[in-house]
């Protein structure tokens, strides 16, 4: 669960991104190598002192009249907007100017949290160049360099001392799902149908939704919960163009989500940003269902599902495991067929195997295809533990974890997907080795 959202904010150059990667503890390329997610990552998580916190990397800002400098401004307001402690970085070696002292005025009218990274300071003898900082009126600055590390703890610790409250939970019973997508999609029309009746505002505009709405109901005595996600607060086609930012009051709804209904419009193509949200909910390994909507609208022959199926699986390669239901939330079609396949799939993804017949399942499998050799030496399999469900995690023991190849691991998911099912959920495989 996530404690906070930082978000870091500042002028060009000044080491934003160098502070991102060391927040998150590794070095983030632009596209994912994972096969089918083709997204820039703006978002990573940073777990300290027992917390967890969702760490937000923003563009520089520039007060000139240069391309694309209102995108990147909006894009930073968003990111203020949604965060719950602002981290500024300056570059310390180059002194207080003009626009740090407009961006100051920003934060402050933000009245959020906001912690001065005085960065670049790599040595004891540069020390002195942050106090000119505290002239822009912030409560704590603290000297850093992101490229050496220095000064990220007490940076981090000063994060944890300004936590917000805990956010109020959904009733802790019910079974917690909701309903992601791109703009216009259909997501609040489905929620409506869904209840039965008109809970939320529905409307044609991108962008309507204000908020993540929880609405709590009953199916044969089952508590359940339905998180609608949100477009972000600030109207208008621009902001809904910035796709990253657009979606992160979406990933709080994700992680809060014990299942996750991510819609498509049947009737459009599938573009990247229906992607850039799917990937959201792989990322943090939440069952998913993908709901084809607006069905209706779609001219059908006996050919088409089978079609759109297989476009689906080639555009979400990392979603093979997903279900996929057609519908229509404006007339209902197929409605009834939501909540038993949420249950069902919420069912796999708290599924517990037992040792003894997983391991059946992986000495068989292991039989039928042994592990390639690798340099002369091949894997050699002790044998596999589940540890963890929502998602099943599976622990299995090796020789040397370096021989434990990716496409094996796809092979023993594969095994065991056709041995017990999993319907809907990721599986998570780790390996450990004798060394370890």
């Amino acid at each position: 669960m996530i404690d906070a959202v930082v978000a870091i904010v500042g002028q060009p150059n000044v080491g934003k991104s160098t502070l991102f990667n060391r927040l998150i503890g590794e070095r983030l390329s632009i596209v994912l190598d994972e096969p089918g997610v083709t997204r820039d990552r703006l978002y990573g998580t940073c777990d300290w002192l027992l917390k967890s916190l969702r760490v937000i990397d923003t563009g520089g800002i520039i007060l000139k009249d240069l391309p694309f400098q209102k995108e990147i401004m909006m894009q930073v307001d968003i990111a203020i907007e949604e965060a719950d402690i602002i981290v500024y970085v300056v570059d310390a070696t180059i002194g207080l100017d003009q626009t740090d002292r407009v961006i100051a005025k920003k934060l402050h009218a933000s009245n959020k949290p906001v912690i001065l990274a005085a960065n670049k300071i790599d040595d004891g003898s540069k020390q002195e160049l942050m106090y000119d900082y505290y002239a822009l009126g912030f409560d704590r600055v603290i000297a850093t360099s992101s490229a050496h590390g220095i000064g990220i703890g007490d940076l981090l610790d000063t994060c944890i001392e300004h936590l917000p409250p805990k956010r109020k939970k959904s009733n802790d019973d019910s079974l917690r799902f909701s309903i992601i997508g791109r703009p216009n999609v259909g997501k609040s029309s489905l929620v409506n149908a869904i209840l039965n009746q008109e809970r939320v505002i529905v409307s044609e505009i991108e962008g309507t939704t204000r908020d993540a709405i929880d609405t709590d109901f009953i199916v044969n005595e089952k508590p359940y919960t339905i998180i609608d996600t949100a477009g972000i607060r600030k109207r208008g086609k621009i902001y809904e163009k910035i796709e990253k930012y657009a979606l992160l009051r979406s990933m709080s709804a994700i992680e809060r989500s014990d299942v996750v209904l991510f819609v498509l419009d049947s009737s459009t193509d599938i573009t990247d940003l229906d992607k850039h949200v799917a990937g959201y909910a792989h990322d943090m390994h939440k069952p998913i269902i993908i709901v084809l909507n607006k069905w209706d609208d779609v001219d059908k022959d006996e050919h088409t599902f089978h079609m759109m199926q297989q476009k689906i699986r080639e555009e979400f390669l990392y979603l093979s495991y997903a279900p996929i239901i057609t519908l229509s939330a404006l007339t209902k079609q197929r409605i009834h067929q939501v909540i038993p396949l949420v249950n069902q799939v919420y069912e796999s993804a708290s599924m517990r195997i037992s040792t003894s017949v997983l391991n059946e399942v992986i000495m068989d499998a292991i039989t039928l295809t042994p592990p390639p050799t690798h340099q002369g030496k091949r894997l050699k399999v002790a044998y596999m533990t589940q540890v963890a469900v929502n998602p099943p995690t599976f622990l299995l023991f090796v020789n040397d974890i370096e021989l434990f190849h990716f496409s094996y691991k796809r092979y023993l998911e594969n095994k065991i997907r056709e041995a017990f099912g999993f319907i809907g959920t990721p599986i998570v495989i780790k390996a450990r080795g004798k060394e370890e």
